[in-house]
């Protein structure tokens, strides 16, 4: 069944879970269907595409109708009670499998160490059928949600937790065959590993946690790479910015970023580096580097995809 919604800017319709693949014990791949995806693209590599998954209000409750929908439907939408409008939330598009009306989406689910969310509750227990709303690019219209822009940037440094794994999976995919780097991905437990697809000069170095704290091993990593000695960084509670998403070109507030000048001591010319995940301890990598090693604010991007204890609005 089509939402119905041709006549907006993007595609805002309902799709059906046509295949699960329980991918590793914190991993979930499904694939969304529907005629309407025929319709979805966007201008050049999706990379790290973000799109809109719409989950019922209660488990296998139902989906608010789009039917009709014209450009008030986010009035609209909000205006409902809680249990109708349902739980939005955002993923990265995996992949795109076949074509047409034939045009499945891949979104790989993170089940959390402990409760999960309506997205990571739902991925638990997709089964083949199940149906969501999706809010995603319309091909020829303007979308947004795609941060990786590395520019003439010929070193790469992609940083994550799980939460990222997906997003940072698809842009290995995507990238140039000559493109150099390292990846850093921190999991919750060694079988978490994936294989992944990369240029040959990108390494992947996979950190488990295997019950570690959150962000340790991930943190030493990074900074022991970029040639500094660990060193703990403290970020207080009141210190996280709930909304942190810095590109190289805007800051958090929607602020353009401002020259920082050069790092003292290090070379770091040619890097671009990306960093998601939750957002503590992506505020503590900020900090190490842009303010301890004088990187450039418009050679990263830092992203707060989650926070550990808070419901994400969207």
């Amino acid at each position: 069944m089509s939402t119905s919604t041709s006549d907006l800017p993007l595609l805002l319709e309902e799709v059906e879970c046509v295949s699960v693949e329980r991918l590793t014990p914190s991993f979930v791949r499904v694939e969304l269907a529907s005629p309407a995806l025929a319709e979805f693209g966007v201008e050049g590599h999706l990379y790290d595409q973000r799109i809109k998954l719409l989950f019922p209000g209660v488990p296998g409750g139902p989906l608010p109708s789009f039917e009709g929908a014209d450009e008030s439907w986010w009035t609209t939408w909000m205006e409902k009670p809680a249990e109708e409008r349902g739980h939005m939330r955002t993923y990265t598009v995996r992949d795109v499998r076949g074509s047409g009306t034939d045009t499945r989406l891949v979104v790989d689910f993170i089940v959390h160490e402990g409760d999960c969310g309506p997205g990571g509750t739902w991925g638990a227990n997709a089964q083949v059928g199940d149906r969501l709303v999706t809010m995603t690019p319309r091909r020829g219209v303007h979308y947004g949600g795609i941060e990786f822009v590395p520019g003439d940037a010929t070193n790469l440094l992609l940083v994550g937790d799980e939460t990222a794994v997906p997003a940072i999976a698809a842009i290995l995919e995507q990238l140039d065959p000559g493109m150099r780097g390292h990846v850093f991905l921190e999991v919750p437990f060694a079988d978490d590993v994936l294989t992944l697809e990369h240029p040959s000069d990108v390494q992947v170095h996979w950190l488990p946690r295997e019950g570690a704290a959150r962000g340790e091993a991930l943190h030493a990593a990074v900074l022991e790479h970029l040639g500094t000695t660990p060193h703990q960084v403290v970020v207080a509670d009141d210190e996280v910015d709930p909304d942190l998403w810095e590109t190289p070109g805007y800051s958090s507030s929607g602020e353009p970023v401002e020259e920082t000048g050069r790092s003292v001591g290090h070379d770091f010319d040619g890097l671009y580096a990306w960093i998601a995940g939750e957002s503590k301890v992506v505020t503590g990598l900020r900090r190490a580097l842009v303010k301890d090693l004088g990187i450039d604010r418009h050679q990263v991007a830092f992203m707060g995809y989650w926070r550990v204890g808070v419901a994400m609005k969207s």
